[in-house]
Formats: C-alpha cells, sequence, structure tokens
C-alpha cells in the first residue's frame, strides 16, 4: 500500500515536470513537442542540445530515429520559437534532470510493486495486472479483507460515491468501479463491458481468496491464469454471439453404455399377483335399468293434489289480471269520453 501512494504520489510530480518543461521549453522551441512524443527523449534532446541554435552540431542518433532527428535539426533552423537567455537554458537543463531521475525511480518502483505482487497475489495479478491488482488491495486494506469481499463488492470497488449517489436518486448502479481500468475489461466492446467486468469480478474473488488462503509452498495453484482464459473465451462469445461452456461443471451429454445382460436367475412374471377388477359394464347396466324403473312407477294420490292445487292456482292469477286489464280499459274509455 505504501508502495502503490508512492508511486501515486511521484506521477504527479512527474506530470508537473514534464508540463513545466514542455511549456519552458516550448516557447523556445515549440516544433519539437510535435515531433517527439516521449518525454523522457525529449528531455534527454533539451539537455544534450541547449539551445535551438546548437541542433546541427548535436548528435540525435542515440536518443531518435535518423529520420525523426534530421527533422528535428532542420525545424530547429526554421523555428518560430522566441529567444531565450542562457540562464534559463541552464534552468530548463536542471528541469530536464529532474524528469529524467524521476522517470528512473519511477520504473524502479514498479519492478519492486511487480515483484511483490507476483509474490504476494500472482493469481490476482494475471487476472487484472499488477497496478489494478495493488489498487484493490490498497483500497480495500489488505489481501484478508479484499478476500472477505464477494464478487458484487469487487466489481464496484472504487465507485462507493457514485454508488450511495444512485442510490439516493434511485438511478442506475454503476457496473465498474477500479476494475474498469483492467486490460480485459478495455479490450471489450463498451456494450459488453458491463458483463465482462461482472464475470472478471467473480473470478477476481477465487483468485484473491486462493491468494490468501492457500498453502502456496505445498501446492502451487494457476488459477489465475486458467481464469483469464475463460474470460477473454467469454468476450470472444459475446463479440461473435454465441454462447460457450466457460466452466468444466456443466452438465455434458452422457455417452449410452454398453448393454450388459443380467447375471444369475432372471425373474419370471407372476400371474397370481394380479389384483382382479369388477367388470364396469354390469355396474352401468344396473344403474340405467333402477333409473327406468323409477321413471315406470305411476305417481302417488299426494302428487296427484298438489298438482291440481297448482293449476287451480294459475286459473285465479289469470283471472285476476283478466280483471284488471278490463278495468284499465273501462277506466280509460270514460276518461276519453270526458275529454270530448
Amino acid at each position: 500500500i505504501r508502495d502503490l501512494r508512492m508511486s501515486r504520489g511521484l506521477g504527479d510530480v512527474y506530470k508537473r515536470q514534464v508540463s513545466t518543461q514542455s511549456t519552458g521549453y516550448g516557447w523556445h522551441f515549440p516544433e519539437m513537442s510535435t515531433l517527439v512524443a516521449d518525454h523522457q527523449a525529449y528531455a534527454r534532446i533539451v539537455k544534450r542540445m541547449g539551445a535551438r541554435s546548437n541542433a546541427l552540431d548535436t548528435d540525435l542518433a542515440d536518443i531518435l530515429p535518423a529520420d525523426i532527428a534530421e527533422r528535428v535539426q532542420e525545424q530547429a533552423q526554421v523555428s518560430m520559437g522566441t529567444e531565450v537567455s542562457g540562464a534559463d537554458i541552464d534552468n530548463i537543463k536542471e528541469l530536464c534532470d529532474q524528469v529524467l531521475s524521476i522517470s528512473e525511480y519511477r520504473e524502479q518502483l514498479f519492478d519492486y510493486l511487480r515483484n511483490r505482487m507476483n509474490a504476494i497475489a500472482p493469481n490476482l495479478t494475471a487476472l487484472v495486472g499488477e497496478l489494478v491488482g495493488a489498487r484493490l488491495i490498497a483500497h480495500a486494506g489488505s489481501l484478508i479483507s479484499l478476500a472477505k469481499y464477494p464478487a458484487s463488492t469487487i466489481q464496484i470497488l472504487g465507485a462507493e460515491k457514485a454508488l450511495f449517489r444512485a442510490l439516493k436518486t434511485k438511478s442506475e448502479t454503476p457496473k465498474y468501479g477500479l476494475i474498469y481500468h483492467a486490460s480485459l475489461v478495455g479490450q471489450t466492446a463498451p456494450k459488453h463491458k458491463g458483463k465482462i467486468s461482472r464475470v472478471l469480478a467473480a473470478k477476481c474473488a477465487l483468485s484473491v481468496r486462493v491468494d490468501a488462503l492457500a498453502d502456496k509452498d505445498s501446492v502451487p495453484c494457476t488459477i489465475g491464469a486458467d481464469d483469464r482464459l475463460k474470460v477473454e473465451q467469454r468476450m470472444r462469445a459475446l463479440d461473435g454471439g454465441v454462447s460457450h461452456q466457460l466452466t468444466g461443471s456443466a452438465k455434458k451429454p452422457r455417452q449410452p453404455a454398453a448393454y450388459a445382460p443380467p447375471s444369475g436367475s432372471v425373474p419370471t412374471y407372476n400371474a397370481k399377483a394380479d389384483a382382479q377388477l369388477v367388470d364396469l359394464d354390469d355396474n352401468d347396466s344396473d344403474k340405467k335399468s333402477k333409473k327406468k324403473k323409477r321413471k315406470e312407477r305411476p305417481s302417488s294420490d299426494d302428487d296427484a293434489d298438489k298438482s291440481d292445487d297448482v293449476k287451480q292456482a294459475k286459473k285465479k292469477k289469470k283471472e285476476k289480471k283478466d280483471k284488471k286489464s278490463k278495468k284499465d280499459k273501462s277506466e280509460k274509455k270514460s276518461k276519453k269520453s270526458k275529454k270530448d
């Protein structure tokens, strides 16, 4: 964690020094920034050449290719930059020395960080690289605490502010955090970055637990390299639109086994153990005959009396309705006659 913070601080100082160097010498020779993009090569040229008037007398073959060195010397003769004093050139050279020393120290620190990551977390380094793995460990606090995180937390580790902002505003949550800087996520198409980051986070969770808890001396584990191949296979499947099997735990089609005859005595069929069923046709015929007998039975006297009473009640209702209708008609006629 300390080395990672130191490398970040050196990176910030290096950027400031490079910008100051290019700005200061850019007033004197602005064309060289377009010809030389490498900051270390730029600093070496300025330190060796000094003022642009010395370009023809300066040998740049060990710093730049021959064609680019010739173009630099040609542009130095026709440059539109301003003249600077010798004191300014000396200050710029001191700044170039600082840039070169910082770049050398950064390279040494990166080599040390790479060696430490390969020793502490080799599987995580194989998956996401030295810098991203070191950032994940530094953000979690230690390798053990990172091993306790689930894959969903590792996926958005470093994007906590965006996550809580999304939960507060009820918008979409972030799909990746520090893991976005991994090379595997960078090689993926933009529409598949979320899926690949989820797959990569799941593999990182397994690799970190192996690095933190496994016995490395007795059992050498290569789960990181194997998981990287599976993630790359998933990337190709998403790009091609075809899903493939990524792990060996998926169910495979069974191969039919060869027929083997049974050994020993073969059991025979026992007909006496069968249960006898009742003939359903006989039961149906009995039910139909009972229904016919019920219909053929003569109705009793009580049923006849009830039917006569019902008929008389219906007749009385009809007579009442007829009387009411006659009265209504007679009343209407009388009203019409009175009006007339």
